[in-house]
């Protein structure tokens, strides 16, 4: 498992880009060693921080493996970063990947928080019709980290799996959680180093749960 690519952006104003009208959607590869600080890598902006500017979505990966299974389903190829992320990795099954699992990559350690759910900007930006279905019924979402040990970064630094938690859930377990499956998201809550983020999405979830 390694990192394919690096990817970096700037927040620009744009009509398409939801509520905010400013984007940072757009990275592109960069050479040579990258910062990894708390609230993501050097170079990179955030322009939604009410909806993306938490540290426990410092970093979003997403797999080259994925891209390469959605390029037959839209049509036209998907360069790395074409997805907002940071890291694009090869050889890394990132469905599987663990809630509070760690990863060491280059001189930082990132731990896994959340995966990626479509928004209005992420629709637009792509510019595909029923992209947000589309999106959410190929249960294929990346994953977003928080960072646990600052660090530098680049293409090509392996990636080792430090520590993986016994009692948690798989990316995509968490992804069908977000959406509403009840018995996923009480595994999350169990799993006592889920990020703060999930309780709020639980309450939505388990709104009409039957008391006990």
């Amino acid at each position: 498992m390694r990192i394919l690519s690096v990817n970096v952006g700037q927040a620009v104003d744009a009509e398409w880009a939801g509520n905010t009208k400013r984007t940072a959607i757009d990275k592109r590869p960069v050479e040579g060693r990258v910062a990894v600080m708390v609230n993501g890598l050097g170079g990179d902006q955030r322009a939604d921080m009410v909806a993306h500017g938490s540290p426990d979505q410092a970093v979003y990966a997403y797999a080259r493996e994925d891209y390469d299974w959605w390029e037959p389903q839209v049509g036209f190829d998907l360069w790395n970063g074409r997805f907002g992320e940071n890291l694009t990795t090869s050889g890394a099954d990132l469905g599987k990947v663990q809630l509070g699992e760690r990863w060491r990559v280059g001189t930082a350690v990132l731990e896994v928080t959340f995966p990626r759910i479509p928004c209005v900007v992420f629709r637009n930006w792509i510019g595909e019709q029923g992209w947000i279905k589309k999106f959410t019924a190929a249960a294929r979402p990346g994953v977003y980290f928080r960072v646990i040990e600052l660090g530098e970064l680049g293409a090509g630094d392996p990636i080792e799996v430090i520590s993986r938690p016994d009692d948690s859930v798989s990316i995509t377990d968490a992804f069908h959680a977000y959406h509403g499956d009840r018995d996923l998201m009480r595994s999350i809550l169990a799993y006592p180093g889920h990020a703060p983020g999930w309780d709020r999405v639980a309450k939505r979830v388990l709104k009409h749960e039957p008391k006990p």
